[in-house]
């Protein structure tokens, strides 16, 4: 297949332009990213956005591999001397992987098999005249009566008959049409069962639910797959496929036998029964398993990578001193407070849960700091005494209200997860080389807070406490799924270039690891960036990354307004023309705020753009960016809910309403926290307060999300609660 070809094969699968194709894979190929086509290039795409875009560069890229692999078994096949012109045609039509492999089968370097075996025994003329269903008269006994030979190891007729049904035998094994027909048999007609294994120690129940399980492949959840298979890798649990095997057995006869006079019809079923039972069974189900697997992985994957994009875009609270507590028991809670600005301030430890359970020492070095650094908010991490520790706070900040009414102190609980994994971190050790692991910790605590997105791009995406599953999924596709994901949500944002972190830096388009770090000592050296421009001298940010990477970055003290928008540099000539036509002041873009919307209403975009001189694209861009200046598309998000007094599981019962956060989105429903040790599951049957259907939780509901609901079961004993929405 041609360049165009594939161009005109992803044009078709997508349902967009050819033209699009062509032009966005020149775009790639050059090294352009997607966030920078997207927002950048939307006159040359035709305006797809990022999804679309992704979905571009996979299918790009698995063209592009399948044409080489089809190269590389062309050549192989012509060195064994055996590539006719239809098998080439065959291969060259080939649309798909599976088709390809299937049609290479029977030309793949193996290991000795009992058909191989029986070829060097000279064997397969018999087995040609099996296959071939030519021979309608006389016994098969006397034909194979000819290959007997001793020294061939054939030492009676049987044998001689036995050696050609096992090179029919793999000969069926390799048929393209049987093993495409299974396929198609185990996909609408099988079934997964499981069981547990005999003696397994599944203490604590974990896959009680597949101890004995059946179900239709084709009405398997992915997460029943997903159990099931991490069950079996455990030792826990005994899997299997079935299917209709008398039924499959007829349709593979139907395939192969053609002539049911042929004296080697029996020979031939016995040859079937064998391929299926020691060959084509346990190779279709390996390969159906991990199509399941897959399926199941890509669908975690697109599940994960949602729940990461919604943790990553919470709204910050980027104007609050933070007050963050890592809780623990024996080795106490560390404390740390950062300013507005994320700078670490002070941290300590205190020892206000078991064993010590030192609660009025502790509140009184609580509110010591809180005084001290005028601390608008504390955030308490959800691992290990963060309950106790709640249970102090919100008696603290009843006593401190008691005495001072006005006083406007709140807490939240903020998720851990990752925590650990950022404070052991080399970058972790160079921004506090002083501080102990543990202390660093909360100090990420207290950030995440602040911001989300600048805090959590340090920590590896797997970590951070919103997947299922996601150790047991594909990495690679794991990884590429939270590295799109991360970027995506970096570039829609904007990143600060003053303020930004090398690890945030590097995932702005165009950036590298290395490069963000010369960004940082760049500026480390010199001060802050007073311009755009002062980017391009930093080493190794030349022309090209300086072009992906520009819009993306942010300087709110320029003198130049614009450097603190999403308007490129290139678009700048462009936006002066305009603010010249429409007598907008560029200069004095923020002070303008009032007036701006009425400048920029009514406008014929069309004649405007050609006056000058940009796409309508480019120029919608530039008008959201006037009105907004410097505006964090985070703002709009619902801010997480912040408490001031504790419930404990006790409190609960059956009715009882409150609101709660979205924590973590499964197939079968969402965890929420409503305020006590442990999250409520909302049920995906319970999701809809009128009681609809829900097919997909992610229509409904997102991390961060702030939902009402009722409580409908509390078992206090396994520590399960049971929500629906109200």
């Amino acid at each position: 297949m041609t360049e165009n070809q594939i161009f005109e094969t992803i044009a078709s699968t997508l349902g967009i332009g050819k033209s699009q194709v062509v032009r966005v894979a020149g775009l790639f190929d050059e090294g352009a990213t997607i966030p920078f086509i997207a927002r950048y290039r939307q006159e040359v795409t035709g305006g797809l956005d990022e999804v679309q875009l992704r979905s571009l560069r996979d299918e790009l890229e698995f063209r592009r591999m399948l044409e080489q692999r089809r190269k590389t078994i062309l050549e192989s096949i012509e060195k064994q001397g055996k590539l006719t012109p239809e098998l080439k045609e065959s291969i060259e039509k080939a649309a798909d992987l599976t088709t390809l492999e299937d049609l290479y089968l029977p030309y793949k370097q193996k290991r000795k098999t009992r058909a191989s075996v029986a070829i060097e025994r000279g064997l397969e003329p018999l087995a040609d005249l099996m296959w071939e269903q030519q021979t309608i008269e006389g016994e098969p006994e006397d034909i194979a009566s000819a290959f007997v030979d001793t020294e061939k190891e054939v030492p009676d007729v049987e044998a001689a008959l036995a050696g050609a049904r096992d090179i029919v035998a793999e000969r069926v094994s390799q048929h393209i049409e049987v093993r495409e027909m299974l396929r198609q048999q185990f996909r609408n007609y099988g079934s997964l069962t499981s069981k547990k294994v005999e003696d397994a120690n599944d203490e604590k129940g974990t896959y009680q639910t597949y101890y004995e399980f059946s179900s239709k492949l084709k009405y398997l959840k992915p997460y029943q797959t997903l159990a099931v298979d991490r069950g079996e890798r455990d030792g826990i649990l005994s899997v299997k496929l079935e299917v209709w095997e008398e039924r499959t057995l007829e349709e593979i006869d139907t395939i192969i036998i053609t002539n049911d006079d042929s004296i080697f019809v029996e020979e031939l079923e016995d040859a079937i029964e064998d391929a299926w039972k020691r060959l084509l069974f346990p190779s279709i189900s390996r390969e159906i398993r991990n199509e399941l697997g897959e399926a199941a992985g890509e669908h975690a994957i697109s599940m994960f990578t949602e729940n990461v994009r919604n943790l990553l875009l919470q709204p910050p609270f980027s104007t609050k001193v933070v007050l963050g507590i890592d809780p623990a028991y024996r080795t106490g809670c560390k404390v740390a407070v950062v300013d507005k600005t994320g700078a670490y301030q002070e941290g300590t430890t205190i020892f206000p849960t078991p064993p010590f359970s030192k609660i009025a020492e502790s509140k009184a070095v609580l509110a010591h700091l809180i005084q001290k650094y005028t601390v608008d908010l504390i955030a308490i991490g959800n691992g290990t005494g963060s309950r106790e520790t709640e249970q102090i706070v919100a008696e603290l900040i009843t006593e401190l209200r008691a005495n001072n009414p006005e006083l406007q102190l709140s807490y939240l609980i903020a998720s851990e997860a990752g925590a650990s994994v950022y404070s052991a971190s080399e970058e972790a050790r160079e921004e506090f080389p002083e501080l102990e692991a543990a202390q660093r910790g909360n100090i990420s605590i207290a950030r995440r807070v602040q911001d989300p997105l600048a805090e959590l791009v340090k920590i590896d995406p797997k970590s951070i406490g919103v997947g299922l599953y996601q150790h047991d999924v594909n990495q690679v596709k794991l990884m590429r799924g939270l590295g799109d994901v991360v970027e995506s949500c970096v570039n829609h944002v904007g990143v600060n270039l003053n303020t930004a972190s090398a690890a945030l830096l590097t995932y702005v388009s165009g950036m590298s690891k290395t490069v963000a770090r010369k960004i940082v000592a760049h500026r480390a050296k010199i001060g802050r960036f007073e311009n755009r421009d002062q980017l391009q001298d930093v080493p190794g940010v030349g022309p090209f990354r300086y072009q992906q990477a520009a819009g993306f970055l942010r300087i709110p003290e320029s003198a130049n307004p614009l450097d603190n928008t999403a308007i490129h540099p290139e678009s700048y000539d462009a936006t002066r023309k305009l603010c010249d036509k429409l007598g907008i002041n560029i200069t004095r873009l923020p002070d303008e705020k009032d007036l701006l919307p009425i400048k920029l209403q009514n406008l014929k975009l069309a004649e405007l753009a050609k006056d000058v001189e940009i796409g309508e694209p480019t120029l919608q861009l530039i008008i959201e960016n006037l009105l907004k200046p410097g505006r964090d598309p985070r703002e709009d998000m619902p801010k997480p809910l912040l408490r001031q007094d504790v419930l404990k599981v006790e409190d609960l019962s059956e009715g009882t309403r409150l609101q709660g956060t979205v924590r973590n989105v499964v197939d079968f429903g969402a965890f929420v926290d409503i305020g006590v040790k442990i999250d409520g599951l909302l049920h995906i049957s319970q999701m809809r307060a009128d009681g609809k259907r829900v097919d997909n939780v992610l229509d409904e509901l997102a991390v961060g999300d702030i939902v009402e609901v009722e409580v409908t079961t509390v078992d206090v004993k396994r520590e399960r609660i049971g929500l629906k929405r109200v």
